[in-house]
């Protein structure tokens, strides 16, 4: 059983940058984000992908050189801000898309720094 109870956003660093993950309900990550020079850049991009995420026009669906499937998660202005793991199917691919839509908007943030 998963010890996480609740879709979030979890900020954390890699070396000198901010990052951020999303956690679907069983723990799995399913959105990433850039990394960021402050943190309050990271939270902003947390922010973009609360707002962007119920429209299903602002996914890119692509697919990696190893054939595998992934989606890109778009601001209004086109820039990306987050990127999902690779899937093995479309259908797959699909079910992320939904589970971004679903818990993005209402996740709580874990600040990990």
């Amino acid at each position: 059983m998963s010890t996480v109870t609740n879709p979030k956003f979890q900020i954390y660093r890699s070396g000198s940058e901010y990052r951020y993950r999303l956690r679907a309900r069983n723990g799995e990550i399913i959105l990433h984000g850039e990394g960021y020079t402050t943190k309050q850049s990271c939270l902003n991009g947390i922010d973009s992908v609360k707002r962007n995420a119920p429209y299903d026009r602002r996914y890119e669906r692509k697919v990696a050189t190893n054939g595998q499937y992934y989606f890109v998660l778009k601001a209004s202005n086109g820039e990306p801000i987050g990127v999902s793991e690779t899937y093995t199917t479309t259908a797959a691919r699909e079910n992320g898309i939904a589970a971004v839509k679903s818990v993005a908007p209402t996740a709580p943030t874990e600040d990990l720094t």
